[in-house]
């Protein structure tokens, strides 16, 4: 099974890195969020990371400002090695392991 690990590039998160392992991911502001952001541009809960077999999906869970992979808004998408995943003024890096 594969891992992956968030690391943060710019903005404002809680940890600089985060390893994503079997279940999902909740990235935001709240106090529940796995990934949990001090950036005032995320919402409470933001954006969520599945993973399903090795695979990593990124959704947006109807966030105010929106989430972006590789600088285009998306709703859902599936991750690869080196994708970059902004929310907010916060930027990770989604590495697989």
């Amino acid at each position: 099974m594969k891992n992956a690990e968030l690391r943060l590039i710019e903005g404002e998160a809680l940890e600089s890195r985060f390893v994503v392992a079997a279940g999902d991911v909740l990235l935001g502001r709240s106090k529940d969020a796995e990934m949990r952001l001090t950036d005032g541009a995320a919402s409470r809960e933001h954006a969520a990371i599945l993973a399903d077999s090795g695979t990593f999906t990124l959704e947006d869970l109807q966030s105010t400002n929106g989430t972006f992979l590789n600088g285009k808004r998306i709703r859902s998408a599936k991750l690869e090695d080196g994708d970059e995943i902004r929310i907010g003024r916060t930027t990770f890096l989604f590495v697989l392991h």
